[in-house]
């Protein structure tokens, strides 16, 4: 049976309006329904009307001969239909994953997968070198189900600690609560991460008129070298006030730098924070500019207690401490 130009064309109409609203099961048995009214020459007619394979229509036309009772709401297959899973056609290859992937091959330089290169795509590939052909989409699936994630590293370990190490921040938390209590300032010093100066690109996005963005560099390393300018704050954080202060400075992160920060801020907030002060701790890390090893620290801070007329007070964390 010829089907004319007509029917074909209602045919294709339907089908784009239909079919996008129907699972898989019920797109192919709207398809075979049309076939069997139409007759002779149905299927092919409709696989090309609605842009699909006859096989597909075929199908639909056996499920219907099938005459099998509906499928329950929300599925498109019956239990069990589908794909089998890629570990039933392969028995080993979770065996041959987990392999790859476990802990205790971390860093093994037998490890025939180092886990510096464990993705899904290389893991897929050595996979389907040692006999388990497999996609890397698979592979995420198994880890998933085996109870594994993508996850960062913890810091979590710490190296060896000095045995009065406790007691050290018992002594500092003492000298803090001491002036404290005594209505005397308190700050913690620290130097902050340095930034480049000049028009360098950074990530994020601002709000601009529309095809005018900030022309910067394309590359950040060119303008590296010892002739390019830091942006170096230094933060003081005043314990007993709750407030902060930075010092942005353009040269180098020394002592001077760090005691002319310090100077700043106590000759701008003295007289309003602390008018009455006599006494001032300083809490600071073990290095940088204000290490306890550095003449240059000890003699700037002699200076302040000479020209401020305090008793100043410095305590250094233990190494690798954070405040």
């Amino acid at each position: 049976m010829r089907i004319d130009a007509e029917t074909h064309a209602r045919l294709a109409t339907r089908f784009e309006v239909l079919l996008p609203h129907l699972n898989e099961r019920q797109q192919r048995l709207a398809l075979a329904t049309e076939a069997r009214l139409l007759g002779h020459g149905g299927i092919r007619a409709v696989a090309e009307a609605a842009g699909v394979s006859a096989t597909t229509v075929r199908a639909g036309v056996a499920d219907l001969e099938a005459g099998e009772d509906p499928l329950p709401a929300g599925r498109a297959r019956r239990a069990g239909g589908g794909r089998k899973p890629a570990t039933a056609h392969d028995d080993g290859l979770l065996a041959a994953l987990l392999a790859l992937v476990e802990p205790d091959e971390r860093g093994d330089p037998m490890s025939p997968l180092r886990w510096t290169t464990k993705s899904l795509r290389h893991l897929a590939e050595e996979l389907t070198r040692q006999g388990h052909p497999v996609s890397a989409p698979t592979v995420g699936r198994l880890l998933r189900e085996n109870g594994f994630s993508l996850q960062g590293t913890a810091k979590t370990l710490e190296g060896e600690q000095h045995p009065d190490r406790d007691e050290q921040f018992h002594y500092i938390n003492q000298q803090v609560r001491d002036h404290q209590d005594a209505g005397q300032p308190v700050i913690s010093v620290d130097s902050k991460k340095k930034e480049q100066l000049g028009q360098l690109p950074a990530a994020g996005q601002e709000w601009r008129p529309k095809g005018d963005p900030v022309r910067v560099e394309d590359h950040s390393f060119f303008t590296t070298g010892p002739a390019r300018e830091q942006a170096i704050p230094y933060g003081v954080y005043d314990l007993t006030a709750d407030a902060g202060w930075v010092t942005v400075g353009v040269d180098h992160d020394t002592s001077a730098f760090a005691l002319a920060s310090i100077r700043r801020w106590w000759f701008a907030r003295e007289h309003l924070d602390h008018p009455d002060a006599s006494r001032l701790l300083i809490t600071a890390d073990a290095g940088g500019s204000n290490s306890y090893r550095y003449r240059l620290w000890k003699a700037e801070l002699a200076a302040l207690a000479a020209e401020t007329g305090l008793a100043i007070t410095v305590c250094h964390f233990p190494p690798g401490t954070s405040k």
